[in-house]
Formats: C-alpha cells, sequence, structure tokens
C-alpha cells in the first residue's frame, strides 16, 4: 500500500492515476472533502489528515509501505513533513518515504530549498530508505500563475530575466514518482528532473505563439511590478515575496541544466512545452 500525501495537487493527482493504471494499491491523504472526493472517483483508498496534528497520522498510516510526500509550499511546511517522518517511524510497517523536494536543494540558494532541505537531512538520518525527487520550474506554473494574462493580452509577464529554465511537466514527475514507488534500487538517491530542453521566457512566448496561433510576448517586469501583480493575483504577501527571490537567484542562470534522468526512470522522453500547451490550450485561449 502506498499513501500519497498530497493527493489533491497537480502531482499527487496525477500519480494517484499513475498507480491506479499499474495497477497498484494506493491511499490519497486528503486535507478537504473535495480532494477525498476526487481521489475516491479515481479508485484510491481516501485518509483524511491534518499535517498540523500529528493524531490524524497514524490511522492514514495504518498497513502502508511506503509514503509519496508532499505538501503545500509555506511557513509550516517543513514542521508539518517532520511530523509525517515521526509518525512514519512510528507505523510498524512503512519502510520507504518518497519526498518530493526541489531543484538545488542541497544548496540552500532559495526560501523553497530552505523549506525542503532540513526535512532531506531528517530522511538521511532516519534510518528509513529514501528518495528525493528535485524538479525545475513546472510548466503547470503557465496554467496556474500566467494563463489569465496570456488568454487576455497574449503576454507573459514575469520578472526581467534571460536566463533559460528547464521547464518540466508535472505529469513526468509523476510518472518518475509511480516508477521509484514500485521499482526496486532507488533506496538513498536524489534524482534531478528537468524537460528535455532549456527555454528563455521569450522562447516560451514563441512556443504559445506558435501552438496556440496568436502572438504572445514575454514582458520582463521589474521586482516591485512583479510583486504588486503576485498581490494583484491573490497570492500572499510572503510567498509573493519567496517567488521574487526564487526569480532572483536564477536570474543569471542555474536552471538551465538539461538532465536524462525522466528518460532514464520511465523509459520516456519528458513532455515538451508545445505538448503541454496543446494539451491545455483551453485554459490559454
Amino acid at each position: 500500500m502506498i499513501l500519497v500525501i498530497g493527493a489533491g495537487g497537480t502531482i499527487g493527482s496525477a500519480l494517484i492515476e499513475q498507480l491506479r493504471a499499474l495497477p497498484h494499491p494506493v491511499r490519497a491523504a486528503c486535507h478537504s472533502q473535495r480532494g477525498a472526493a476526487t481521489a475516491a472517483a479515481r479508485g484510491a483508498d481516501v485518509a483524511m489528515i491534518d499535517l498540523a496534528d500529528p493524531l490524524t497520522l497514524g490511522p492514514a498510516l495504518d498497513g502502508v509501505d511506503s509514503v509519496f510526500l508532499l505538501s503545500a509550499t509555506g511557513p509550516e511546511q517543513t514542521k508539518q513533513e517532520l511530523n509525517v517522518l515521526a509518525a512514519a517511524q512510528a507505523a510498524a510497517t512503512v519502510e520507504q518515504i518518497v519526498k518530493l523536494s526541489v531543484w538545488r536543494a542541497d544548496e540552500l540558494l532559495t526560501p523553497i530549498a530552505r523549506l525542503h532541505w532540513p526535512v532531506e537531512e531528517a530522511l538521511e538520518a532516519s534510518g528509513m530508505a529514501w528518495t528525493f525527487l528535485r524538479p525545475n520550474f513546472y510548466m503547470q506554473n503557465f496554467a496556474r500563475q500566467m494563463a489569465e494574462a496570456i488568454r487576455h493580452e497574449g503576454v507573459i509577464a514575469q520578472p526581467e530575466t534571460h536566463a533559460a529554465i528547464s521547464f518540466i511537466d508535472a505529469r513526468d514527475i509523476a510518472r518518475v514518482a509511480a516508477h521509484v514507488l514500485t521499482s526496486d534500487g532507488h533506496a538513498e538517491r536524489a534524482y534531478n528532473l528537468t524537460g528535455p530542453e532549456a527555454l528563455t521566457y521569450d522562447e516560451a512566448a514563441t512556443v504559445f505563439s506558435t501552438v496556440l496561433g496568436k502572438p504572445v510576448r514575454f514582458i520582463g517586469l521589474s521586482d516591485q511590478q512583479a510583486k504588486a501583480d503576485m498581490l494583484r493575483r491573490g497570492l500572499s504577501e510572503g510567498y509573493a515575496g519567496t517567488l521574487l527571490e526564487v526569480s532572483r537567484a536564477y536570474r543569471d542562470g542555474g536552471a538551465d541544466t538539461v538532465l536524462p534522468t525522466v528518460r532514464e526512470l520511465t523509459g520516456r522522453n519528458p513532455g515538451s512545452l508545445e505538448q503541454f500547451i496543446s494539451d491545455h490550450a483551453a485554459a490559454f485561449r
């Protein structure tokens, strides 16, 4: 039995579909009734949890062999993931934890990396089998954060940068996670995950223009403009500041590496940005 924590999110929901298709027993750990209903509709066993309340974690881990650990980015993330580790260590059956981490987590370059790293360190010292997945920027961020501007204004507005990024489709991350959770040889490994090519935002805008059949251009924003735009879209002050610090960390490069890891682990090439846009075209038109 595999417990998927973060089952209601983009990667977690795709992972449940992958595991059910194998087929493999899977339990979805959910914190909302909406997420629970979605997971149940996909055929997963469902457990309601609150990562801030360790007492809810024991029943969810009952009979579980492996855990996929993903939690929402935020100030409580590290503490909540350590709650999961403690509960897994106390459970009688859990042998493996596969943690979704972040690109270059071990270098502590960004606030998000600094949330993940203490959990990675704790897992390494735990005596349990662990694997870290460290993906680069998700293509899904275009749909979640930029779709409205692409749809109505034909623009990708982000903090000014000319650096390339090897964007990765979250569905490929889920495929890697499913493989790692259901096959041997991944203990004590950290996998860095990228898409098939590195693109600047200018180049990404050209891809959007081609696939959508309408002009899309990149507008580089000052940090102040970018923060105001994030706040307008409903992001919290703290999260907007975090994203800006991430942008500054990679403004001169550092996210442009392209690796064969997805193909080596899954036997499939990672999806291109063209394919992602085509699959999600309704969000951008």
